[in-house]
């Protein structure tokens, strides 16, 4: 287990140094709220805060793109550490041998770690909001799991079931999202063995915390504020349409990862067309089938269910502006990493040197994977580019990469972008003011141009 984070590093090393990106400016580079933990402490309270403390003790170390990246990677690496560990455990539960479980930690823990899908919430600093949120409900997960094998010492229970309620606190500080652990513990230990159950008594904490920050959204003006916001972005009954495909999309992202897109811009739904309504139907007929038969087969409705749980926050319920980005799989991926260690364990039942050979052979082709992707973060006209080529028609990453390239003086291929932002979406006045600002001379300020030298 060990090797486990010396290979994280291995793969991520090449991406320490790349720039700031795209929402980064916003969140951290210009927040004021983040510049210092005194910054941090005036703000309260505030959103996120557990997020925004992170960025603050960054600044506060030095605020070097650098050190931001280093401290997403130290997040990443702990839970891959901690995913080993649990499902380790789960393998055991479920009756595995030493050896098997072993192994099946580890295949979970090295999909987990090097798909190139995590990029989005490792190498994109902004993403951290994802992987900080799910290494803490990977320790409510674990602390709980803990307080539950020690049932026998109630003082000893106590001290892990007030370790995973604090977890939880830190989590939903760090997103929102966070609000599903409830369901993640209810799933985790109603399939860990064939009939398991789960009493009441093991959440009520959990419930309630969930039930609280709901209603924090409804009444607390910075939450309430963003709520309406989102609600007004489309119908939710167009909404629950709109990410039955956006389901779709993520999920073809995990087995196919060779076109990640970083702004993919997915329509939405604007009225209830046969497709959607078909594969809305197909999604909720998974969830429902795998209900149905978790105790007769625990461990593969285990990873469907999974998937579908740490989507719902952020693809079923509530609108919004973005359909869906990779970051959102950055949990989710457990569920499918799961199934693939259970055919694998399956296939090499009688072949116990193909399981270590197959978990060589994912390692070295994932991690592969994630350091050629790393390379779209090197610079924000390299991370443009990207956008643009997946998504030709994305008028946003057109404008962006028109910005990218006049700060960089290359001012005449930043005037063809913004004209093909506004080509693309005639009533985005973004592009607009850009392009005549750019053309007069004062899109950017002398300082704020990083020109080549004469």
């Amino acid at each position: 287990m060990i090797a486990l984070p010396l290979v994280i590093g291995a793969v991520w090393w090449p991406a320490l140094g790349a720039s700031f990106q795209f929402d980064d400016w916003n969140v951290i580079v210009n927040d004021a709220r983040v510049q210092s933990l005194g910054a941090w402490a005036t703000s309260l309270p505030g959103i996120r805060p557990v997020l925004k403390f992170s960025y603050a003790l960054n600044h506060t170390l030095g605020g070097t793109v650098s050190g931001f990246r280093a401290l997403n990677l130290l997040i990443h690496a702990c839970s891959a550490m901690l995913v080993a560990v649990l499902f380790r455990g789960r393998a055991l539960a479920a009756g595995a041998t030493p050896a098997t479980a072993a192994f099946a930690g580890m295949l979970v823990a090295a999909c987990f770690a090097l798909h190139p899908v995590q990029t989005e919430a490792v190498t994109y600093l902004s993403g951290r909001s994802a992987s900080l949120a799910a290494l803490f409900v990977l320790c409510a997960l674990y602390a709980w799991l803990r307080g539950r094998a020690a049932s026998a010492d109630p003082a000893r229970a106590r001290v892990w079931s007030g370790a995973a309620l604090g977890a939880f606190v830190l989590a939903l500080g760090s997103k929102e999202t966070a609000l599903v652990l409830p369901l993640l513990l209810w799933l985790w230990g109603a399939t860990e063995t064939s009939g398991a159950r789960v009493r009441w008594r093991e959440l009520r904490g959990f419930v309630a915390g969930s039930l609280a920050m709901c209603v924090l959204a409804l009444f607390w003006a910075p939450y309430r504020s963003l709520l309406l916001a989102s609600l007004a972005v489309r119908p939710l009954w167009l909404n629950a349409l709109t990410q039955a495909r956006a389901g779709i999309y993520l999920a073809q992202q995990l087995f196919w990862p060779m076109r990640l897109n970083a702004d993919p811009q997915l329509p939405a739904v604007d009225h209830a067309d046969l497709h959607s309504v078909l594969w809305l139907l197909c999604w909720l007929l998974l969830a429902l089938g795998a209900l149905f038969f978790r105790r007769r087969w625990p461990q593969a409705c285990f990873g469907v269910l999974w998937f579908i749980a740490c989507l719902l926050p952020t693809n079923s319920l509530l609108p919004r502006l973005d359909v869906a980005n990779d970051r959102q799989l950055y949990l989710a991926l457990l569920g499918p990493a799961w199934l693939l260690t259970l055919a694998v364990v399956r296939l090499t039942d009688a072949r116990h040197w193909l399981r270590w050979l197959s978990l060589l052979l994912v390692s070295v082709l994932l991690g592969a994977a994630t350091v050629h992707r790393n390379e779209v973060y090197a610079n924000e006209i390299v991370f443009w580019q990207d956008v643009t080529a997946q998504s030709p028609r994305n008028a946003r990453a057109a404008n962006n990469l028109g910005m990218a390239l006049a700060i960089a003086c290359r001012d005449a291929e930043a005037g063809r972008e913004f004209r093909r932002s506004i080509a693309l979406q005639p009533g985005d006045y973004r592009a607009r003011i850009n392009l005549r600002l750019l053309e007069s001379g004062d899109l950017l300020a002398p300082a704020a141009r990083h020109c080549p030298p004469n």
